[in-house]
């Protein structure tokens, strides 16, 4: 069941435009798409600190490493599904869902610390790839269809600056819980129960959100016209997204866009610091994706006139900056190997300054290629049901990537074959992009 019945018909807002502010009205894009970020905030936010970590936050990231490729593997089907789901039960059902799976996941890294079996951590894993692919299907469909159509970029950094707050206060439960462990070792139990209770938190305000039908822009306008899909209409629009050229498009953004997680969280943050230090990188990694955000969110609003100028140049402007921080990293690669890792910096250290730089600048180039991604997803389409199933399938090709890229780094591949795998992924997905802008995202 769905969160609106057949049967209802969709109400006019009562709300005039000029009798409430739309700061301050409940069923504005705005005040929906910042419940969503607090959700955001409290579920993955804090899944991305603790991951962010290296390891889960465990010595050994064996555990880790195996639970979260079952997580991105599920990830990949569910995401993918995740659109046509959300089309039919709506956001109360598929956010409740999906955020309960958060705080499960985290549960098995505390049952770990104690008892060191990997079954609970992977089966939970799976699990939170099952809710994973719901909440961000929904997230998607939510920030990419409630904006007004001029404004989607800045939506998009609002949006993404909640929720990366969340990675940057869940950074700092580990730093302050685990300041006097400077030696390396497995965070402490407090650490785990404080990010299990942000994730309770988000998993009840989920039933604050809104459905698509409901909301209604400053104009007058709504996000959809249905109120509800069925299981024969969204199998066929799913298969349909496979034979879409704008969507084959975007699948190596997809693919590369999370692909460099393990690299970035276990290869230099996890190889190259201590503890705390990585609970103080993580603040910093999470901080930098809100300015991230916040900065591609003004060329894709402000910069030009024109929305496909603003598109082209906002990919440029993406693809210069990742070329710049890729060579960062591969001169910061030269210095180390896994055979020969360098001894833990602590933020006291004197060589600390030029790897943290390197880590702050992942997290900016991180925000910035995924928010591109997203503008223009939401450029693509202005109605709810078309953008969550668009945004599911990136979700879901996005996890599979990064289930590979998992594994890539349990099998203790190369270093420096992983950062140029990166590299190179990344940089194939900028003149597609380019392509797909040029060709399929019209002028206002």
């Amino acid at each position: 069941m769905g969160d609106e019945e057949p049967g209802n018909q969709v109400q006019q807002s009562e709300t005039s435009k000029g009798s409430c502010s739309p700061f301050l009205r409940y069923n504005s894009p705005l005040v929906q798409v910042i419940l969503i970020g607090v959700v955001c905030f409290c579920c993955p936010g804090m899944f991305n600190a603790l991951s962010g970590m290296g390891g889960g936050g465990q010595l050994n990231h064996t555990a880790s490493n195996n639970s979260l490729t079952a997580l991105y593997t599920t990830f990949s089907i569910f995401g993918i599904l995740g659109g046509a789901i959300y089309n039919i039960l709506g956001p109360h059902l598929t956010l409740l869902a999906g955020c309960s799976t958060y705080v499960l996941y985290t549960s098995s890294l505390l049952y770990y610390n104690h008892h060191h079996h990997q079954a609970f951590a992977i089966l939970s894993g799976a699990l939170l790839g099952v809710g994973a692919g719901l909440l961000w299907a929904a997230q998607g469909a939510i920030m990419t269809s409630y904006p007004p159509i001029n404004r989607k970029g800045t939506y998009i950094s609002i949006f993404w600056s909640i929720f990366n707050m969340g990675g940057v206060i869940g950074g700092l439960i580990p730093f302050i819980l685990n300041y006097h462990r400077s030696e390396a070792a497995s965070v402490n139990d407090g650490t785990y129960i404080g990010f299990m209770c942000f994730m309770s938190v988000g998993t009840l305000l989920s039933l604050a959100i809104l459905p698509a039908c409901k909301v209604v822009r400053d104009d007058g306008s709504r996000c959809t016209s249905m109120l509800y899909s069925n299981l024969s209409t969204e199998c066929v629009e799913v298969r349909k997204l496979f034979s879409n050229w704008k969507v084959l498009l975007m699948v190596p953004a997809a693919w590369s866009s999370n692909f460099f997680y393990p690299y970035q969280f276990n290869e230099v943050n996890g190889a190259l610091f201590n503890l705390r230090t990585r609970g103080l990188n993580s603040v910093f990694y999470w901080g930098a994706q809100m300015l991230g955000s916040v900065g591609i969110g003004y060329v894709m609003d402000f910069s030009y006139e024109r929305r496909r100028v603003r598109g082209l140049v906002g990919v440029v402007v993406v693809g210069v900056l990742g070329t710049v921080i890729w060579g960062g990293a591969l001169a910061n690669q030269l210095r180390y190997s896994s055979k020969d890792l360098p001894e833990k910096l602590d933020f006291k250290s004197s060589g600390f300054a030029g790897p943290f730089a390197l880590y702050f600048s992942f997290g900016l180039l991180d925000a910035m290629f995924q928010s591109l991604v997203y503008w223009v997803i939401g450029a693509l389409a202005d109605d709810s049901e078309i953008l969550s199933r668009y945004s599911g399938l990136f979700k879901g090709i996005q996890s599979a990537g990064i289930a590979v890229a998992w594994q890539i780094d349990e099998q203790n591949v190369c270093l420096m074959s992983q950062l140029i795998v990166n590299w190179v992924l990344t940089t194939i997905s900028y003149p597609l992009l380019f392509v797909l802008v040029m060709f399929a995202v019209k002028d206002e």
